[in-house]
């Protein structure tokens, strides 16, 4: 049906206004399991370090004299590691006139983007801290510091294909690890896997078959707690983790240690022009408390 003669119609108006909704939608993911999980310590200098401390093996011949003169016992030192602090860093910048006009979804730009830089900041730590190799790089003038990685501790108690090459994640494997941790002391409480992984977790021995909660209308076919032979653990899906990796966590053993005052800071720029510029920096560096207590099943499927 046409429309009647010289009607006048949204297509032909001028000055309508504009239907702008007052709400911006992000879909990014934002978690960061491994950053957000494991405490915070304070670095006093670039070169971060700490001491580790192990005890004498069980001795089972340890029956003695009576009256017999005491020996000294061996002392088992101190081991002393140490990690150094990395910066890393984002910078937003709007001009005068972008921070004068009137927004939809914020208020300020300039404090609108700082917010979003911070969470990409967190983002970035979260890939370099459990989804790179990254070895401790010292750094000097032309080169940046870097901080060593989980992957780069854990050497320990891992479990890997032959040659690095590829196989199907198992429960077997990831028994092996965990029994390969508890030999060596350690009570690791979070299982952090990649989605492709998460999945194949939930298809163990136990978890094979979905439950159907009739009354709720839910089916249940997702293992989010591991209960071991060794303890009950967390098992949490990281997208910033390689996908390849199945890491086995004792998260107390963790920790990321800010330099003084440089904890996600935002730092004024100098203005150079109409614009404005804001640093949004970290200078952390990880510590691995006693990589023993944590291990891995690596070189898994991802597909």
């Amino acid at each position: 049906m046409a429309m009647p003669t010289n009607t006048f119609a949204t297509y032909e108006a001028i000055g309508n206004r504009e239907d702008l909704s007052d709400v911006i939608y992000r879909i990014d993911p934002t978690d960061t399991p491994f950053v957000t999980g494991i405490e915070r310590e304070k670095a006093t200098a670039v070169n971060h370090e700490w001491q580790t401390q192990a005890l004498a093996a069980a001795d089972t011949t340890n029956a003695q004299l009576e009256g017999d003169d005491a020996a000294t016992t061996a002392t088992t030192p101190t081991v002393r590691l140490g990690n150094v602090c990395q910066i890393s860093y984002k910078v937003p910048r709007v001009t005068g006139t972008q921070r004068a006009v009137e927004h939809a979804g914020r208020d300020d730009e300039l404090a609108y983007q700082e917010m979003l830089k911070g969470l990409e900041l967190k983002r970035d730590m979260e890939a370099i801290l459990v989804g790179t190799n990254q070895a401790k790089v010292t750094g000097n003038d032309t080169t940046a510091r870097k901080t060593a990685s989980v992957l780069s501790w854990i050497k320990s108690n891992t479990s890997k294909g032959a040659t690095g090459s590829q196989r199907a994640f198992t429960e077997a494997n990831l028994k092996s690890v965990l029994q390969s941790i508890w030999n060596a002391g350690g009570k690791p409480d979070m299982i952090m896997v990649g989605g492709f992984n998460k999945q194949a977790f939930s298809s163990f021995t136990g978890r094979a078959t979905p439950i159907e909660d009739v009354g709720s209308k839910k089916i249940v076919a997702a293992v989010d707690v591991y209960e071991s032979d060794f303890g009950r653990l967390k098992v949490v899906p990281n997208r910033f983790q390689r996908a390849r990796d199945v890491l086995v966590l004792q998260m107390e053993m963790w920790a990321v240690a800010y330099l003084n005052g440089r904890r996600m800071v935002s730092i004024p720029l100098a203005r150079t022009g109409d614009s404005e510029r804001r640093q949004m920096l970290s200078e952390y560096s990880l510590v691995a408390r006693n990589e023993k207590s944590s291990g891995g099943v690596f070189d898994n499927t991802t597909s």
